[in-house]
């Protein structure tokens, strides 16, 4: 395969059930065969999105010394600013050529998980950074949920089976601002070969070369979405639970060429995690004699904080 498959949200949304199986099966067979779809039909409005690249490129745009007050230590990066160079891929010691920022989880009142989550950081300085932070996170939550409910189908379980652990799941908004390249790169790149932690990404600003996704055969390939699309792709955790039926794809972002060297690159994933209990356990209807099973149990909540030391931002 040398592109990824594109699909359209509106026929699972159509009311037709014909739409609405075409739906799950090109998008099962795409995450089976590799891993990432281009998705239309999506929450997004245009307005929406340009708004948010305008206030990411206004945050990220502020002094160092302005953003490094909001650097939270000790929770993990989980929130908030996390500055050039932090994180690496796993098995690699480099830190990635870029910076970003975290949203969380918006919890109702009263959530059992608020002592569990970070509280999302205020942006004194940019009053409209986190309205339009949120709005995103909510509208690409919502895209999240009904990828699952066709994958659940796709799967053979019910349609509502992944509600329950995302509905206040620990998922991610992450902003991402790769800044121009001053020098030779010593061994680094933007984003380094690497798979996802969680269920599943939904990822805005895949316009441009940039995101290479390695097909079965080994090769390379530019992952470029249209300017409606958004890529998603499985993670892990996702991966994990249905025993490698569907597949996490390794990925990276890699250095533009030298004469675009002096440009930023901003892209904005957003990282679908469930509640921490959720048991990621390889689902029996994943299992058979030509598929024995690849995992040991874990919760997604064990999984999660093996990853961030791995990652180097948790430090055991």
């Amino acid at each position: 395969m040398q592109n990824i498959p594109s699909v359209d949200l509106r026929d699972f949304l159509s009311g037709n059930p014909e739409r609405k199986q075409k739906f799950v099966n090109e998008i099962g067979k795409a995450y089976e065969e590799i891993g990432f779809v281009a998705l239309k039909g999506h929450f997004l409005d245009d307005k929406l999105v340009d708004s948010l690249y305008g206030e990411v490129r206004n945050f990220f745009n502020l002094p160092l010394e302005v953003k490094q007050q909001y650097e939270i230590p000790g929770i993990g990066g989980q929130r908030g600013y996390v500055s050039f160079g932090k994180e690496h891929a796993k098995g690699r010691k480099e830190g990635d050529l870029k910076e970003f920022w975290h949203f969380g989880q918006y919890l109702p009142e009263g959530s059992k998980y608020a002592e569990e989550y970070p509280e999302n950081v205020d942006v004194k300085e940019l009053p409209e950074f986190n309205t339009v932070g949120k709005e995103a996170y909510q509208m690409l939550e919502k895209t999240g949920i009904y990828v699952l409910r066709a994958l659940a189908l796709y799967l053979g379980l019910d349609e509502f089976y992944f509600d329950k652990y995302v509905a206040e799941g620990n998922s991610i908004l992450r902003p991402i601002h790769y800044p121009p390249i001053t020098h030779e790169p010593d061994n680094a790149v933007r984003a380094a070969a690497h798979g996802d932690i969680n269920l599943i990404t939904l990822l805005m600003g895949a316009q441009g070369k940039g995101l290479q996704v390695q097909n079965h055969d080994g090769e390379w390939i530019d992952a470029i979405a249209e300017p409606d699309e958004l890529v998603i792709n499985v993670g892990d955790m996702l991966s994990r639970h249905t025993n490698n039926k569907l597949k996490s794809t390794i990925h990276q972002v890699v250095n533009p060429p030298r004469e675009l060297w002096g440009t930023s690159r901003y892209s904005i994933p957003f990282f679908m995690h469930p509640v921490s209990e959720m048991k990621l356990d390889c689902l029996e209807n994943c299992i058979d004699s030509e598929n024995p099973k690849l995992y040991d149990d874990i919760t997604a909540g064990e999984f999660l904080y093996e990853r961030l030391v791995d990652l180097g931002l948790i430090k055991k």
